[in-house]
């Protein structure tokens, strides 16, 4: 743990490398009472439960933000096996340590736990259906974590993108430098969740020391098809003049996606008396962090 007055709040991040780990790195420092440390899989493996045990046993610990998954929902449908290790298994060695050990385990989940066949916004209430191997193993990691602790926050997030990482906002910008032209799907509705926004609500949870445990749902507000989002993207970038955008409602996945996946957020919002920003205004955000000129 990085060195900060003994009564500092002590946190772990687990797959700090990824993009909301590195979110939330970024925001550290406007914390001064918390005391971060950040692992990867490399460090602490969640799937091995002699080196999460060892890690408890030599690091005092408040919370736990579980930012390590297995992400790859094509790879999950042919090697689910793996995504279970991770999503469920390493997800419930989190749970029996954080009890053992009295830590509070927030673990961010996913709008893949729906099935998708509403037409309005899915409540915590509703009953999951994940219709492909990613979104099963995840709902499993929930469910280990139900059975095993009585106070955790469970947080469902949807189409989370940053200035690091892989993600599609990344992957438009990258098209952008070689591609004229872009076909992006509109089969799926759901809504473009900025990565900071999200490691910025986290850390509020984990400052006021929250006692209202649960099931939350967290996106930035509106909705949106991948076109949609793609066309902002590109909008942001100055490149609309340049790079012809189609429609397409055939973009042949391996794994089933959810039509729609819209989440409410009216629980959350009431609950910690939080704003949600629209998610294009919050793209708008990103641009001023990274640097708008393409090559």
């Amino acid at each position: 743990m990085s060195p900060k007055e003994e009564n500092s709040i002590r946190v772990l991040v687990t797959g700090g490398d990824g993009q909301l780990g590195e979110c939330i790195r970024v925001l550290e420092k406007d914390y001064p009472t918390l005391n971060l440390s950040f692992t990867s899989s490399k460090h602490l493996d969640i799937t091995n439960k002699k080196n999460i045990a060892e890690f408890f046993k030599n690091n005092s610990l408040d919370y736990v933000i579980n930012c390590a998954a297995y992400t790859n929902v094509e790879q999950a449908e042919k090697e689910p096996d793996k995504a279970y290790l991770v999503n469920a298994e390493g997800v419930k060695n989190l749970a029996e340590i954080c009890k053992k050990y009295d830590a509070t385990l927030i673990h961010i989940s996913t709008d893949y736990v729906f099935d998708g066949h509403k037409n309005t916004p899915y409540i915590e209430e509703d009953v999951p259906n994940p219709i492909n191997e990613y979104g099963k193993s995840k709902l499993a990691g929930e469910q280990y974590i139900e059975e095993v602790l009585e106070e955790y926050f469970i947080i469902r997030t949807s189409w989370l993108y940053s200035q690091y990482g892989k993600n599609f906002y990344k992957a438009i910008r990258e098209k952008c430098k070689t591609e004229k032209k872009l076909a992006i799907t509109t089969s799926e509705l759901g809504t473009p969740t900025n990565a900071n926004d999200l490691g910025y609500f986290l850390l509020q949870i984990i400052e006021r020391k929250s006692k209202k445990f649960g099931v939350y749902h967290f996106s930035n507000s509106g909705s949106a098809t991948w076109y949609d989002f793609a066309r902002e993207i590109v909008k942001g970038l100055g490149k609309l003049e340049t790079i012809k955008l189609e429609k397409t409602d055939n973009y042949p996945t391996f794994a089933k996606r959810p039509g729609y996946s819209v989440l409410s957020k009216t629980k959350l919002e009431k609950t910690f008396f939080f704003e949600t920003k629209n998610w294009d205004q919050s793209l708008k955000t990103i641009f001023e962090k990274t640097d708008n000129e393409l090559s």
